[in-house]
């Protein structure tokens, strides 16, 4: 009787966990050789592939498997990967998609096809916004929360006078609004503005005029490359020592290390994540260092996070389909070495504390990497803010 009891009760966890096509499969989705491979690339697939193995390599008694794709920042070859990975690999979730133009487009495939997609190093708010899906989710951050982070902790701090150098594309435009909102709003000044066009060579002429402002502060709005070029160029023409303050709307770990301390001191940036902040981001930190030689940026310890609650929501709800998966994770509050009070809204936007931090100067800094520090923490709904209305997802 017990046997035909356990025989019956195992047939029915079987039918319960309902895997498709009997393999969980992720697929990292990033830039392996280009601009954004160093924040994102190899580092964001070793730190899924780290997420699976801590998870023991399978989920309900299937395989989990992870495999890679080179979007080449480049959207037309980033929908074609996702379309192909969706309709012919059989692929899950899709994670990470550095550059929100194509992050964006991945997100519409993951909607035509009605599979999951987190991205952590797409930043536009639009994700979450007139664009949201209930497949599509933002796990790390958006322009907004960067801008408003730093922006309001700057502005706190007596930087009431802004100019910005602002890259000549979407995502540049994006950080400039948002901050330029947040510095007016608590009774600052945008003295103006500069443009340089995307992997502009040259950005002396760019940094004389942000100098020539008188700016208290002078507002990087962009990503790589320009951005550690303007920090460099900036350090060249003694900006910080001149009395001017450097803060950059988006900057990683990683463009702190390639730039040096002596180049970087003093540079303020908010952050999802530092390595050194505790035990717990220490723990993780040092696991993945042994790996890559290097310390995570913010995307990649994110890409972690995000795949570890994916596969704790796949185990509790005894399914990979992607609504019930999605809306146990929105259900489960993210705490985590890379998370502090995280919770993933009904928009899709994973909200959770940020960090102010500066860099450190040479003679602060006592051991490799050992180079921010913190200044303030900003609270999730800060700096995030509530849900955009434009979003279908969010309740009227």
């Amino acid at each position: 009787m017990f046997g035909t009891l356990a025989a019956a009760l195992l047939a029915s966890s079987a039918a319960m966990a309902q895997i498709s096509d009997d393999v969980v499969k992720i697929g990292v989705l990033t830039d392996m050789n280009g601009p954004a491979s160093t924040p994102t690339g190899q580092g964001s697939v070793t730190a899924a592939q780290m997420a699976v193995d801590d998870f023991g390599g399978s989920v309900l008694g299937k395989p989990i498997t992870v495999i890679v794709g080179d979007h080449q920042l480049k959207p037309d070859v980033g929908s074609t990967i996702a379309r192909r990975w969706y309709d012919v690999d059989q692929v899950d979730l899709i994670v990470d998609v550095p550059v929100s133009a194509v992050g964006l487009a991945v997100q519409n495939i993951a909607n035509e096809k009605k599979k999951l997609f987190i991205t952590h190093s797409t930043g536009a708010t639009d994700f979450h916004g007139k664009f949201c899906s209930p497949y599509a989710m933002q796990w790390v951050f958006d322009t907004r929360a960067l801008a408003v982070g730093t922006a309001q902790e700057v502005v706190k701090r007596g930087g009431d006078s802004w100019f910005f150098i602002t890259d000549d594309y979407a995502f540049g435009h994006s950080l400039e609004k948002d901050a330029s909102a947040v510095v007016t709003k608590n009774g600052g000044k945008v003295l103006g503005s500069v443009r340089p066009p995307f992997a502009t060579p040259d950005l002396s002429s760019f940094i004389l005029q942000a100098q020539a402002s008188k700016a208290k502060v002078i507002g990087i709005a962009g990503g790589p490359p320009n951005n550690t070029n303007e920090i460099k160029t900036a350090a060249e023409f003694g900006v910080i020592k001149g009395g001017q303050q450097m803060a950059a709307l988006l900057a990683l770990i990683t463009d702190v290390h390639s730039l040096g301390l002596p180049a970087a001191q003093g540079l303020l940036l908010t952050t999802s994540f530092y390595w050194d902040m505790d035990d717990k981001t220490r723990e993780w930190s040092k696991r993945y260092f042994a790996k890559m030689n290097r310390m995570p940026t913010m995307w990649q310890a994110g890409v972690y996070s995000s795949v570890m609650a994916y596969l704790n929501a796949v185990k509790a709800t005894g399914t990979d389909e992607p609504l019930k998966v999605a809306a146990k994770m929105r259900e489960t509050p993210v705490e985590d070495f890379f998370a502090r009070n995280g919770k993933l809204r009904e928009d899709n936007l994973m909200v959770h504390d940020l960090w102010l931090v500066q860099v450190k100067t040479p003679a602060e800094s006592k051991y490799p990497w050992d180079y921010y520090k913190i200044l303030a923490k900003i609270s999730g709904a800060d700096a995030f803010g509530p849900p955009d209305p434009a979003c279908p997802l969010v309740k009227k």
